[in-house]
């Protein structure tokens, strides 16, 4: 089993920048690939940003493509998430996952076993 803890949101306004931390345990971290997924008000849940096991590849929503960056730190078994330019559009409550199931895509929320709480991001005009 893999534990996930997200932190780091927060109200901020908007240009402002975040940077989402989610704190992994249990099964070894570096084994999966991660993600991180938002859930807006009245929305469904939708894909923001993917990275590899390996970290050799990344992929973004075209929604935060340029303004967000995803990386991991494996020696510290955590995933991050920049937030650049924020804009009152990106609030949402937003959830790490490790992704578990290969033969769905990196953007499906499907594709993930394990999730984290979320935590809440609110970008005020």
């Amino acid at each position: 089993q893999v534990q996930l803890v997200e932190s780091g949101g927060g109200l901020v306004q908007a240009g402002d920048s975040l940077r989402l931390s989610c704190a992994a345990s249990g099964r070894t971290f570096s084994m999966y690939d991660m993600g991180w997924f938002r859930q807006a008000p009245g929305k469904e849940r939708e894909f923001v940003a993917h990275i590899t096991w390996s970290a050799g590849s990344t992929f973004y929503a075209d929604s935060v493509k340029g303004r967000f960056t995803i990386s991991r730190d494996s020696a510290k078994n955590t995933l991050y998430l920049q937030m650049n330019n924020l804009k009152p559009a990106d609030t949402a409550v937003y959830y790490c996952a490790a992704r578990n199931d290969y033969y769905k895509r990196y953007d499906a929320i499907s594709a993930y076993g394990y999730w984290g709480q979320g935590t809440q991001v609110t970008v005020s005009s």
